[in-house]
C-alpha cells in the first residue's frame, strides 16, 4: 500500500525546537505515524508538553532542553537521545530565528548571531547525528529554512541571508551523504505560529493574506505534512532538494516596511 510508506514505525526522531510552532508540529506528525520523538528546545516546560502530547499517540517520547547554539548542549541531546533509543533515523533541524531590521540598523554581532542559530548549529547537529543514521539503516535530514531566503524584502539582510545558507548547504550535504542519508529542506512560508501573530492585527493579517496567491496564511500542519513526507520512505528519491511551501509566493508578503538609507 503506497499509504504504509508515510508510515514510521520504530524510528526515532529529533526534532529542535520543538516546544511549539513548526517542531511541535513535525514531533506531533511524527508520533502519530509511529516514530519514538526527542523534543528539544531551551524551555523545559515547553517540550515536556509536547512529549506528553507525543506519548498519546503511543510514542515513546522524550523531551531533552537543549540551547542549539551550544555545542555541549547538543552532544547532551545526542547523548540522551542514544541512551534512551539506540538509535536515529530523523533529524529536523528547526530551531532558528532573527527579528527583521534594517540592514544598517544590524551590527556585526546580530549578523553573526543569525548566522549561528539558523545555520552552524544545524551543521554541527548533523555532524553529530549522521554517523550512527550511517552505523544503522540510513537516515533523513529535514532542516526548516524561510521564504525569506530567496525573496528580496527590506529587513531581512541578516535572517534571509541565514536562511539561503541553510538551503544551500542542504544541497551540499544532500550530494554529499547520498545514498544512505538523504538531505532535504522546507522553504517555509508565512505560518500563523506564535512567533508571527504577535505582530499581525486583523488588518495586517487581511493584507498578507492579499499578498499570498493561495489567500492564507499557512498553518503548522501544512508545514509538518511536508516534513513527514522528507522524512519517510515516501520520498525515498529525494535528497539535496528545498520544498517551497509558501502558499505559491514568488514576491515578499510582508506588509511592513522599514526605511531605506
Amino acid at each position: 500500500m503506497l499509504m504504509d510508506r508515510f508510515k514510521l514505525d520504530g524510528k526515532v526522531a529529533l526534532v529542535t525546537g520543538s516546544g511549539r510552532g513548526i517542531g511541535q508540529g513535525c514531533a506531533l506528525a511524527f508520533a502519530e505515524l509511529g516514530a519514538h520523538v526527542v523534543c528539544s528546545a531551551r524551555t523545559p516546560e515547553q517540550i515536556e508538553e509536547t512529549a506528553e502530547r507525543a506519548g498519546a499517540f503511543g510514542a515513546d517520547a522524550l523531551a531533552v532542553p537543549c540551547d542549539v547554539t551550544d555545542a555541549g548542549q547538543l552532544e547532551n541531546v545526542v547523548s540522551k537521545t542514544l541512551e534512551r533509543f539506540g538509535r536515529i533515523d530523523i533529524l529536523v533541524n528547526n530551531a532558528g530565528g532573527s527579528p527583521p531590521r534594517p540592514a544598517l540598523d544590524t551590527s556585526e554581532a546580530m549578523f553573526n548571531r543569525a548566522f549561528q542559530f539558523n545555520v552552524t548549529s544545524a551543521m554541527n547537529l548533523t555532524r553529530m547525528v549522521v554517523p550512527h543514521m550511517l552505523e544503522g539503516d540510513g537516515g533523513s535530514v529535514v532542516n526548516i529554512s524561510s521564504a525569506a531566503g530567496r525573496l528580496a524584502q527590506s529587513g531581512f539582510a541578516a535572517y534571509g541571508t541565514a536562511k539561503a545558507a541553510l538551503s544551500a548547504l542542504t544541497r551540499l550535504l544532500g550530494q554529499e551523504f547520498a545514498p544512505r542519508v538523504r538531505v532535504n529542506a522546507i522553504a517555509v512560508g508565512s505560518i500563523a505560529t506564535s512567533a508571527l501573530l504577535p505582530f499581525l492585527d486583523e488588518k495586517t493579517r487581511g493584507q498578507m493574506e492579499s499578498m499570498t496567491p493561495m489567500a492564507r496564511l499557512g498553518e503548522v500542519d501544512d508545514i509538518a505534512l511536508a516534513a513527514l513526507y522528507l522524512a519517510s520512505p515516501a520520498s525515498s528519491w529525494v535528497t539535496g532538494k528545498i520544498f517551497e511551501v509558501d502558499g505559491g509566493t514568488e514576491s515578499t508578503n510582508w506588509p511592513f516596511e522599514f526605511p531605506s538609507a
